[in-house]
């Protein structure tokens, strides 16, 4: 649990001046914020304990690379909607 105190020391570093009321709603909420990082880091214990490679039968499962669609299918097609072609190519404005 954090202390006023502590807030102080927070409020001089970062060169704030703070009222006693803003100190006692930091305190508040920073000590809310510690709770939550602190269930974080339990959930975050636990999963890494669960999940670890002896534990889980989870393998890393590759496909083969494979082309879906046959060359050239659609280059017809889009060739027939650019603005502008040249040579079976789309023609494209110069960017350098």
């Amino acid at each position: 649990m954090i202390e006023i105190k502590e807030i102080e020391k927070l409020a001089e570093l970062s060169r704030i001046e703070i009222s006693d009321e803003e100190k006692k709603t930091f305190l508040k909420d920073i000590d809310s914020i510690l709770g939550y990082v602190g269930q974080i880091k339990a959930v975050a214990g636990t999963a890494n304990s669960i999940n670890s490679r002896e534990e889980s039968k989870l393998k890393n499962i590759f496909r083969e690379d494979a082309n879906p669609h046959d060359p050239g299918q659609f280059t017809e097609d889009l060739l027939a909607v650019a603005p502008e072609k040249e040579n079976d190519c789309i023609k494209v404005k110069k960017i350098l």
